[in-house]
């Protein structure tokens, strides 16, 4: 679908060889920088989509910090509990992207649509009920996260009002699904630039220019966000109506769609436990081990962001491959995406290294958190080659819908990552031991498990459906 809002034409697939045909090296040539062109054109725009949501929050984030500590304290418990709630939900892009994917490959654009359109409904629901959850629900949520008296009153105030903005988030969720798997992530990155821009300007409006504080910080990042809900279900609704493609909610769609979703949920959801654990751990080692830690998962995050524009393509390229009942060119594609992580994680690697003496001035100036952070740092970037690799693969087998092995495997990833973790202040080790369960322990057996299923091929299932 053309960032016009035109659904785009079905993406050109390449044709299976004839019988007998012998691959040469320029056959082999030629296709890898097709596999090449593909992946770089769905991953740059999606890295640059991808960090729309966080560029809300630093927006806020730098705004409200010049109105004081106890609001910007304020707003850190009400993003941790936002960012958190929405964060599950983001089974709706991923679900999406596949099902999608998979009627394109079959040339069947008009089910591609319904099927996506499935995914906003029922985004719309999930959203309306988070709404008249979370509402009523935020004192109790934030005297639950141990806010101060002075930061408690500002937390309540922005979340009460961000949570009205939560059904646009998932909305904007499952349509971004949609477009990916339409093979377009340039729209998305279009609708997240213009989205940042008005959040800037309407916080700026509010915050300053019309006084509002905390309260105004909230309305403006609501009201961006609805834009951006707007110009989605624009695209998606012009795209449906010139393919004849229904807009009404199925039952059956819906039901598809959260059937696809709950797999994808527990995934997310061991994955938050990971992350939780980790910063629960973290705490118990002493000031300087937590901020340490917390700056590395800063770094950490922003690097994943990179690593996951990659995933996103391979969600995108292998359902279509699957779609059209081409195994071949899906296992080349996941050969290729592979290569692509590992190199990436290693551009990321030396990235950060070089860096690492201007992120330790940049973040802190205590000398003790410094100490502590060079070594996570190094930790981190070792490991991202490996992460790079995961990361593909985790899109790779979204893409093919394998979300069942995919919620098994996480889940046996927090049961091996839990014990050891909890163990690192036991046995005496730092921050450093934590990050080496974190980047080392944990994504390494996220890669074997990975690993494993992708060479058995049993996710290549071809097909309109998983």
């Amino acid at each position: 679908m053309s960032s016009t809002g035109q659904a785009a034409d079905p993406p050109a697939l390449p044709q299976p060889e004839p019988p007998g045909h012998e691959h040469t090296r320029a056959d082999r040539k030629r296709r890898l920088r097709r596999h090449d062109r593909e992946i770089f054109a769905l991953a740059v725009p999606a890295f640059g989509s991808l960090v729309a949501e966080p560029l809300f929050l630093l927006a806020d984030s730098a705004m409200i910090g010049h109105l004081g500590t106890a609001q910007l304290a304020g707003l850190g418990v009400a993003a941790a509990l936002l960012t958190t709630v929405v964060n599950v939900f983001v089974f709706l892009a991923y679900a999406t992207t596949g099902a999608v994917a998979r009627s394109v490959g079959a040339g069947d654009l008009a089910t591609a649509i319904r099927r996506g359109m499935d995914g906003v409904w029922l985004a719309m629901l999930l959203g309306a009920v988070l709404v008249a959850v979370l509402v009523p629900a935020t004192p109790a949520l934030v005297d639950l996260f141990g806010a101060s008296p002075t930061a408690a009153p500002h937390a309540v105030s922005y979340l009460r009002i961000s949570a009205l903005g939560i059904p646009a988030m998932l909305i904007v969720l499952a349509a971004t699904g949609v477009l990916r798997g339409l093979q377009d992530t340039r729209t998305p990155l279009l609708v997240a630039v213009g989205g940042f821009g008005t959040n800037i300007v309407l916080n700026a409006l509010f915050i300053y220019g019309l006084d509002g504080g905390v309260a105004g910080s909230a309305w403006g990042s609501v009201l961006a966000q609805w834009g951006m809900a707007a110009v989605y279900l624009r695209v998606v609704v012009r795209g449906a109506r010139a393919h004849a493609a229904s807009l009404r909610p199925s039952v059956a769609g819906l039901r598809n769609n959260a059937r696809a979703g709950v797999p994808l949920l527990v995934r997310t959801l061991s994955l938050r436990a990971v992350l939780l654990i980790a910063t629960a751990v973290a705490a118990r080692l002493g000031d300087a081990d937590i901020a340490a830690h917390q700056i590395s998962l800063t770094i950490w995050t922003l690097l994943a962001f990179a690593l996951d524009a990659i995933a996103i393509a391979g969600q995108a390229i292998i359902g279509r491959y699957l779609g059209a009942a081409d195994r071949a060119g899906a296992r080349e594609a996941c050969r290729r995406m592979v290569w692509w992580g590992v190199v990436g994680g290693g551009v990321l690697a030396l990235l950060l290294i070089a860096a690492i003496p201007l992120a330790l001035r940049l973040f802190t100036s205590d000398p003790e958190v410094r100490e502590q952070l060079l070594p996570v740092l190094l930790v981190v970037a070792v490991t991202q080659p490996m992460a790079g690799v995961v990361f593909v693969l985790d899109g790779v087998l979204m893409g093919a819908g394998d979300g069942r092995y995919l919620a098994v495997a996480m889940l046996l990833t927090l049961a091996v990552f839990a014990p050891v973790a909890l163990l690192v202040p036991t046995l005496g080790g730092g921050v450093t031991a934590l990050w080496g369960a974190i980047a080392g322990l944990m994504m390494g057996t996220r890669l074997l498990t990975l690993g494993l299923r992708a060479r058995t091929g049993r996710w290549l299932v071809t097909g309109a459906a998983a």
